[in-house]
């Protein structure tokens, strides 16, 4: 079977083409990187014009790279929510239009779906697993029992996590986008600060949700007092960072006896992170599961593959009067397509 994903969801405009025998026969991502970056940030309206501007010629480089005909593929999968809704819609439109121009399936893929089923193009994960999604835009924690069996366990209240390393990088005037540079520069220094760990000691209603504001206020009181090195603050920053995400996620190992862990997203490809995890998982008799550092960071190859399982498995497509919701958590997402 083959399958043609399309992933709009932010800045990235990815295009793949992942054949079920031979894997992926071609992963064209075009960045906007250096366009956000005089923003610190992603920046909705010019993310649309450039994805309004890449989706023709990334999808024929894709074509072209994969030396396949466009009508050989047997269904279009493209990321339908969640995401901002102006980059969305430029993923749904091409969708739709090779839908009614190949007259082929389409078929609805969750990006926070897409980012958990990434490591499959690695390897097999056995079920049942927790999932630990990480990124610019999210920070979600999930017990996965079986493909589009899913329970939402927490997620963050306010700031997701990379998006916190991109507002401290901006603190410090380190560049854009933050998490690379302050994973690099953080290398160099001490902890000398005890920053603060929200919510993760909390055994309630937050047991497994994220808080990154009241660290990223904690941060810029310390940058403003002007005392430490830029280094020393970016590794105390992310030692912080990574003891919320590893102890919360280790929690859910304990508390629902899964020795099973798949972290994905961009931030997933955070060293320290990746350190930490392995440590976790000798401590704790886990194993740990990340995709490949290409497969971090929002791609078609993600979406294809999902879009694969999803119509193998179900058989599930969706038709020309389709309407994404962009927020819609994954969960509510597997109810809201049957």
């Amino acid at each position: 079977m083959r399958i043609l994903g399309i992933e709009t969801s932010c800045d990235d405009t990815g295009v793949c083409i992942y054949d079920s025998e031979k894997g992926i026969l071609s992963n064209v991502v075009s960045s906007q990187v250096k366009l956000h970056a005089q923003w610190g940030g992603v920046y909705p309206d010019l993310a649309a014009r450039e994805h309004t501007r890449n989706i023709i010629p990334v999808l024929d480089r894709a074509v072209k790279e994969a030396g396949v005909d466009l009508n050989s593929v047997d269904a279009v999968a493209v990321t339908v929510a969640p995401g901002l809704i102006v980059s969305l819609v430029i993923g749904i439109s091409a969708g739709k239009s090779l839908k009614w121009a190949l007259k082929k399936p389409l078929i609805p893929v969750h990006h926070i779906e897409a980012h958990i089923f990434a490591v499959f193009l690695s390897e097999d994960v056995q079920f049942p697993f927790i999932s630990l999604v990480v990124s610019g835009g999210h920070t979600e924690l999930y017990v996965i029992r079986k493909f589009e069996d899913y329970t939402f366990l927490g997620g963050t209240l306010d700031d997701a996590a990379g998006e916190a390393y991109d507002k401290v990088a901006r603190m410090l005037d380190l560049g854009y986008p933050g998490g690379p540079i302050i994973d690099k520069l953080a290398k160099e220094g001490k902890e000398v600060i005890k920053l603060p760990r929200p919510l993760l000691n909390d055994k309630g209603k937050n047991r497994f949700n994220f808080s990154f504001s009241g660290l990223k206020s904690a941060v810029m009181r310390e940058v403003e007092k002007g005392v430490y090195k830029k280094e020393d603050i970016a590794r105390s920053f992310q030692e912080a960072v990574v003891d919320v995400l590893v102890g919360k996620t280790v929690d859910a190992v304990n508390e629902f006896g899964i020795n099973n862990v798949v972290v994905s997203g961009g931030v997933s490809a955070n060293s320290r992170l990746r350190e930490r995890f392995f440590e976790e998982s000798e401590k704790n008799r886990f194993s740990v599961h990340f995709p490949p550092l290409y497969l971090c960071t929002d791609n078609g190859a993600m979406v294809a593959y999902t879009g694969y399982r999803r119509f193998k498995e179900t058989g599930k497509t969706i038709g020309y009067d389709f309407e994404g919701k962009a927020r819609l958590r994954l969960d509510r997402f597997i109810e809201y397509i049957k």
